[in-house]
């Protein structure tokens, strides 16, 4: 069935790739000899360059932000409801740019990829990556795209860490910065609960000390249980009750299938991880995951989080949502302080929600309303 598209969607997309030979040292110390970039841009650039906005992905996200491959495509880009004509990242205004993080696994190099020494995929051997890698791989990726200054940066979640680094890295070249249902470094409740995740796909017996490419093969039980653990941490309690209560399914008391999902909340879970399996590297998901952990904003400052942003030039808006546990406002409220207390402009909302972490996503109509009005002070 062919798809209609509407005047506010960015329409039919075409992933790029942009390969990089000088070396790039990694924060973990290793090199990587060269890389390449796949990701995404919609809107048109000035002469001046001056309307060009990053978008930062989250954990499982990837370059496809917004519009479709094709015109039977029934699922847009994962951030499609805030990118396009009319919405709050107006693509008749700003020119937007969103890769594909390095070791991730929709085509930029990754542990899936093809490593040049082996001629194997890179599995196990491929180097642990961090935010301040990605940052510096976003920059350079902006430098060929013949960008000299990001009008905003911009990322909920992992990406708002992202965000927030570019303003403390580079902040010449970051004249707003968005960072959404995130934190500047994780408590050890969120550190816990992405080990367990780990630990679930290393139990798996294809995981195969990472190499499971080689073997052709892939721990799918573990990856589906890692993503059944994320994604009920994503979610509030009250959002849960609501969709699913204690519904059975149906069928569900068939005594012949002792594995069958009883609850509907069960169902939905598992159908969850499958979904992920079929999408997602294992490898990709420790090496994002464990980035997660090791942020530390203010880590070359002694924890002193306003001497940590005592440089950045930006104009901030940052945002939490109600319900958001595993990024609680208390966080952002943390991040505001330190931005305050460096003398920084920053505006606050916490956005009354329960829909939980994956609010940043989703069309709220508060926050949709709030980062539309300041993103037009941004075009402006």
């Amino acid at each position: 069935m062919t798809r209609i598209l509407s005047e506010s969607s960015v329409g039919i997309v075409t992933p790029q790739r942009a390969h990089f030979t000088e070396a790039l040292y990694l924060e973990s110390g290793e090199v990587l000899d060269g890389f390449e970039l796949v990701y995404e841009t919609y809107g048109v650039l000035r002469a001046d360059g001056s309307n060009a906005v990053l978008i930062c992905h989250a954990l499982s996200g990837n370059h496809h932000a917004a519009g479709i491959y094709c015109e039977d495509d029934a699922k847009p880009g994962w951030w499609d409801a805030l990118i396009g004509p009319g919405k709050p990242i107006d693509t008749n205004r700003f020119f937007v740019v969103c890769a594909n993080n390095i070791g991730g696994c929709d085509g930029s190099t990754g542990p899936s990829s093809i490593c040049a020494t082996t001629g194997e995929p890179w599995g196990s051997l491929f180097p642990q990556v961090a935010v301040g890698d990605w940052v510096e791989t976003q920059k350079r990726l902006g430098e060929h795209l013949q960008i000299r200054h990001w009008a905003a940066v911009v990322g909920g979640s992992l990406g708002g860490m992202q965000a927030l680094d570019w303003s403390i890295r580079y902040p010449s070249w970051v004249s707003h910065c968005v960072v959404i249902a995130a934190a500047p470094d994780l408590t050890a409740q969120n550190i816990a609960f992405n080990e367990i995740a780990r630990q679930a796909i290393m139990s798996d017996p294809d995981w195969l000390g990472g190499d499971y490419l080689k073997a052709q093969t892939s721990p799918d039980k573990g990856m589906a249980l890692a993503r059944m653990v994320g994604h009920l941490t994503y979610m509030s309690a009250d959002k849960m009750s609501d969709r699913f209560g204690r519904e059975l399914r149906q069928g569900s008391l068939d005594p012949s299938d002792e594995e069958a999902p009883v609850f509907q909340v069960e169902s939905y879970l598992r159908y969850q991880g499958s979904q992920f399996v079929s999408r997602f590297d294992a490898n990709t998901y420790l090496l994002m995951t464990r980035a997660l952990d090791r942020y530390d904003a203010s880590a070359h400052t002694n924890g002193d989080m306003s001497a940590a942003m005592r440089n950045a030039c930006a104009d901030f808006l940052v945002i939490s949502f109600s319900s958001d546990w595993r990024f609680a406002p208390t966080r952002s409220q943390e991040l505001v302080n330190a931005l305050l207390a460096a003398e920084k402009r920053v505006t606050y909302s916490d956005i009354e929600s329960d829909a939980g972490h994956d609010a940043f996503l989703l069309n709220e109509p508060e926050y949709i309303a709030l980062f539309d009005a300041w993103m037009q002070r941004v075009a402006t």
